[in-house]
């Protein structure tokens, strides 16, 4: 099984920590960014028939402010280009400011299944300082279109003026509004971006005040029934993300798209970041890529360890052993030996103990060689 990753660009404003390529002041040009999009498709079908597409993933950018028959149309390029599977999970990021019920009504009827809206905060102070174009009321409105579908709601910590208190309320907002699936990110700030200012003034919470947010949190989404199943994914039974699944057990996705990234049989490559330039290729018949590299044994057998590890479940031993031809614990015993204390092996799985997932760029630094 594979993914298809599409990225949509566009937005209403670029919040305060936007690091991604999305365009604010070109929203005019969506008819024709999407028109390339569906040419991409047709480009790459022959390349990709034989390859069976469990996911189809929507994002930005904010793809609910275009109008939402544009998303039908991409969905329909999807399955007309590609085989994706019957029973697919098709996801769909929306800002809650930017949903009607006439947007909804749409996406269902095209086949979309999953929603992920990103609510970062139930603060409404902290999402003006955040950059946010909704509030609160938005988002519940938003979430009682989509009273009894799969959605998913995005929380972020870390936030200027943000209290553990904060972060729980917004948890439970998520929860009792009937999300199936909430991801809980810690901010941050990259240079470049308007909240690295805030950053370098000292008026974000520290380390210490972050890790206690996410403790915090962990332990409320525990308690409304979430099960963490990634660093930064909690969900209640049965409802993973399968497209984010497929990243962490490596398998192959292709993107469409500005700035989209692609893996297909261990190559990595990615969409040039400028509109223009994406226009022009796609327009000449040329594909956008812009980087291309092909994974090396040592590189696979990194990825490996460092997405496993990112997980609840952990490294599966005997997988490892049968993909790379040797024992895993033989072969990191020094590394095993270092980071004892904060690993465990349960049954053919070595994960990293529950309590210490928060800090795993540490531990998993230990078990890459390069």
């Amino acid at each position: 099984m594979a993914g298809i990753y599409v990225h949509i660009p566009f937005c209403k404003s670029k919040c305060r920590y936007c690091d991604f390529a999305s365009f604010p002041d070109k929203l005019c040009f969506a008819e024709s960014y999407m028109a390339c999009v569906y040419r991409e498709m047709a480009m790459r079908e022959k390349e990709l028939e034989g390859v069976e597409f469990d996911t189809l993933y929507i994002g930005g950018g904010t793809p609910s402010v275009i109008d939402e028959n544009y998303i039908a149309m991409l969905v329909a390029a999807a399955k007309k280009h590609f085989n994706l599977a019957e029973g697919a999970e098709i996801t769909i990021e929306m800002n809650p400011g930017t949903v009607s019920a006439k947007k909804i009504e749409t996406y269902l009827k095209c086949g979309i299944n999953r929603f992920s809206v990103g609510l970062q905060t139930a603060i409404d102070s902290q999402l003006s300082e955040l950059g946010r174009i909704h509030n609160l009321k938005e988002f519940l409105l938003c979430a009682k279109l989509l009273k009894g579908r799969n959605f998913s709601v995005d929380v972020m910590i870390g936030l200027k003026n943000q209290s553990v208190a904060d972060v729980e309320k917004t948890i439970e907002t998520a929860a009792y509004s009937g999300a199936k699936h909430i991801s809980m990110y810690a901010l941050s700030p990259e240079d470049g971006t308007p909240i690295y200012t805030d950053y370098l003034n000292g008026e974000l919470p520290d380390s210490d005040e972050v890790a206690e947010m996410y403790e915090r949190g962990v332990k409320k989404l525990k308690e409304l029934g979430f099960d963490r199943y990634e660093v930064s994914n909690f969900c209640k039974k049965g409802f993973e993300s399968r497209h984010n699944l497929n990243y962490w057990r490596r398998g192959d996705y292709i993107g469409f798209g500005v700035a989209a990234s692609s893996c297909v049989n261990d190559v990595r490559f990615t969409n040039t970041l400028d509109l223009d330039e994406y226009f022009k290729c796609i327009l000449s018949d040329h594909l956008a890529v812009k980087d291309r590299e092909e994974v090396d044994k040592a590189g696979r057998e990194e990825e490996f360890i460092m997405l496993a590890l990112r997980t609840s479940r952990g490294l599966d031993l005997e997988k490892y052993n049968k993909l790379f031809n040797k024992n895993f614990k033989d072969e990191y015993a020094a590394a095993i030996q270092k980071v004892a204390g904060y690993i465990e092996v349960n049954g053919d799985f070595l994960k990293i103990k529950d309590e210490y997932l928060f800090i795993q760029n540490g531990i998993i630094v230990e078990f890459l060689r390069t």
